[in-house]
Parts: structure tokens; sequence; C-alpha cells
């Protein structure tokens, strides 16, 4: 079996590591790796002749032997491998790593610090959604000899997750943006959230790094209480006496005003949600504690606009969108709502879909979100079971709430009975596909 020094070596001689064999670049190193539905060790021999320098198995190949031998490198378990070769890469650069985790806004935030690190730093951040446990090794293979600072975003939907992404990325210091009800199918309760988020914490502790947390949030604050002896620098909006202005029609977005050097400044961002204030005040910690200027550090949060279905206001020919529809569970739910209520936009109007891996807890929390939409906006289009249930329990009137059992579903009703000059909060966790109502409005 080869040790990972000696993959390493020829790590170094390569054009870099990739496990999508449809994707491969000449001279790469391919791992393939097993996923519910497919197994990479299939599309091996593809890889070798689409230009891979090696293949990383798991598995002896039954075809192609010419194949086989020193260019299909045999181990024990190909994501193993892949996650000890980033974890050896990772140790051979001195650099700080921020690690990120959280329930609700980990994307925004890292995207955020990643903005206001960049006018100082040669940085490597997380890209799209590759937080887990493959996507975080793919992520720390990117730092190279010119990177000063790298920014990993970690997600988790089970315990030991964090743990085991932790001693992947070895962070200096890190930030757990919120802790919510989400996932609850593997983390069976709040605390079980809590705990699994919190090995962030444990290990930072641990390696002596910072921990950087929402002094406004009395779930983190207590985590960070009962972890004596770990280093901390806090932020908030009320810890540090930030006014959050109102949102008008005219002026949808995000905006702050905050006291610098005696002065007032008003940060106006492209962020909708007043729970985007948290993420801003994040970055802006993280950039004063890496000795970004300040001016610098508010110029790039003025210029993120983000395109990832987060916080993201569009307008169509026809309507108002605010998307926010990557992922959704209770709190980030009644958040989205809280903001969209108090923003006076015309003509309101919802579109959510099912909040997905709850558990036993589903049920109740789908009709608690529903009865706060309810409230919300006088017409309100459902998307999953879960909120049909939710409907049919509470004798929701159908004059003002439509279920459908699916995106495709929602989309041909639209088609049908097209939607005109209305504001409308889409939201809903990914594996509803939200976003594809987007074409119809």
């Amino acid at each position: 079996m080869i040790s990972v020094e000696e993959l390493y070596a020829l790590f170094k001689r390569s054009s870099g590591i990739t496990t999508d064999s449809r994707k491969i670049k000449d001279g790469a190193i391919f791992f393939a790796l097993k996923g519910d539905k497919f197994d990479g060790n299939d599309f091996a021999l593809d890889a070798l002749k689409a230009g891979a320098r090696y293949a990383v198995v798991d598995r002896f190949l039954l075809e192609g032997t010419a194949y086989r031998g020193r260019k299909c490198i045999v181990v024990e378990n190909s994501l193993e491998m892949l996650q000890k070769l980033a974890a050896y890469h990772r140790r051979q650069f001195d650099i700080p790593v921020i690690g990120i985790t959280g329930t609700n806004g980990k994307t925004t935030t890292k995207e955020l610090v990643a903005a206001v690190l960049a006018k100082k730093y040669d940085i490597v951040a997380t890209q799209d959604n590759f937080n887990n446990h493959i996507g975080v090794p793919l992520t720390l293979f990117r730092i190279d000899e010119q990177t000063e600072l790298a920014i990993v975003e970690m997600g988790a939907s089970a315990p030991g997750e964090i743990a085991a992404l932790t001693k992947i990325v070895q962070p200096t210091c890190g930030l757990i943006t919120t802790v919510g009800k989400a996932h609850l199918e593997g983390f069976g309760s709040f605390e079980g959230v809590k705990k699994a988020k919190g090995e962030l914490y444990d290990i930072l502790r641990q390696r002596g790094g910072i921990v950087f947390y929402n002094a406004d949030n009395e779930h983190l604050c207590e985590m960070v209480s009962h972890r004596q002896g770990l280093r901390t620098r806090k932020y908030g909006v009320r810890e540090q006496n930030v006014k959050i202005l109102p949102a008008t029609t005219e002026a949808p977005f995000l905006r702050l005003e905050l006291e610098h050097d005696g002065k007032p400044v008003t940060i106006t961002t492209h962020l909708v949600g007043a729970y985007n204030a948290d993420n801003v005040m994040a970055a802006l910690a993280i950039g004063a504690h890496f000795e970004v200027p300040f001016h610098k550090a508010v110029a790039a949060i003025e210029a993120y606009t983000p395109s990832n279905s987060r916080s993201q206001l569009v307008r169509t020919g026809h309507n108002t969108l605010v998307i926010d529809a990557y992922n959704a569970n209770p709190s980030s739910m009644r958040a989205a709502l809280d903001n969209f209520a108090l923003i006076d936009f015309p003509d309101k109007m919802l579109m959510l879909g099912d909040m997905l891996e709850l558990g036993q807890e589903s049920s109740e929390e789908h009709r608690a979100v529903l009865q706060q939409a309810m409230g919300t906006a006088p017409a309100v289009f459902l998307v999953g079971e879960e909120f049909s249930r939710a409907s049919r329990t509470l004798h929701a009137d159908p004059k003002q709430v439509k279920a459908f059992p699916d995106i495709e579903a929602l989309k041909a009703f639209l088609q049908e009975n097209p939607v005109q000059g209305r504001t409308i909060l889409i939201k809903g966790s990914n594996g509803n596909h939200m976003q594809r109502v987007v074409d119809v409005l």
C-alpha cells in the first residue's frame, strides 16, 4: 500500500486532484469515490484515458490490465486517503486558516469574510457549497505557496462531522454563525445541534485557536462560557450599538449605521434581510483582527452581490423576487418571514418549500411556520408534502393558501395563472428546487 507521503510526492508533480472523471485535466490525479448511485472505481479507466496521470482506487479493476500497476494506485479507502492527503497538504503551510460553520448564514458569512480579507491577502476560500467531507479536502488542495490565508466553510448533518472536518482543516481560528433546528434527523435534537457545532470550539481550544462569536446570541454565549480557556473575540449588532436602518421599496437592501473612530458610518449592502447584519458584523470583526483597513472592509462588503439564491433580490419584467431558496430550517424561515413582514413591499406573496430533515419535529415546525406565513402575506403558495399536510391540519383558507406536491406542479399552475406586480419571497430547502419557479415569474 502506498503511504500518504509517497502519494503526496506524486501529487506535487501532478496538475491537481479531481473526483469527476468527466472533468479531467491532463496530469491530474483522479480519486475514485463512491456515492449512493455511483462507484467512481467504474470510471477510473475512463479518467486515465482522458489524461489523468494516476487513478486512486479502492477496488481492483476487472478489466483494462494495461492501466493497472503504477497508474492505478489501490488503497483501502479512496475517500479516507483523499482526506488524509488533504490534511497532510494543509500541514505544509503555516498560514491562518478560518473555519466557518453554523445552522444559518455560514455561506454568506464566508463570502463576506473572503471579500474583506481579499483586500489585503492572497486567499483561498470555499467555492459554491463545497463544505462537506469531499468539498473540504478539495478546497484545501487549492492552497499553494502564494496563499496567505484560507477560509473554509464546513457543513454537517450528524454528530462528529464537524470534528472530523476540523481535523482535516486544522483551523487556527473559527466562527459558528448560529445554532438552530436543522438536520434534526441526524442531530436528534437542538441540544444535539449545539454539541455538534461546538466541536469546532473544542478543537480550537485544544489548538489554542481563536473563536469569533456573536455576543448577541445567547446560545453561542452559553457555548463559549462552558469552555474555559477558550480564546475569543466577540462582535454583535447590539454589542457594538449598531443601528439597522429601515428597508423600503426604494431601498430594500440591508443598511447599517455604526460608529468608527468617533464618526458615524453607513454601510449599504446588496443583501436582503436584517438577519444578514450578523454576517456583516462577523466579517468586520475578522477583518479588524487581520488588520484589514476599515474603509477597505466596508468597500468589500458594499461591493458583494449575492448570486447563489441566498438573500438575493431580483426584479423580473413582471415581479420583484426575494430569493432565499438555497436552504431552509425553522429559524431561517422565521427570520426571512419576519424581515419580509417589516419591509413595506406592495402586494406581497410567499412561495415556501418544505423544510427537510427535521425528523419527529417536522409536522409541528411546518404548522408553526405556516401560521406565521398566513399572518405575513395574503397569498401563500406551498410546495411539498409537509406544508400540504400543515395546510390541511390548520384548515387554511384556500383563497389564501394553495399547496402543491412539487415545484413542477407550482410552475404549471403559474403558467396557467400568471402572477404580475407582486413582491414574492421564495424560500425552501434545496431539495424542493424552489429556484426553478423564477423562470415563470
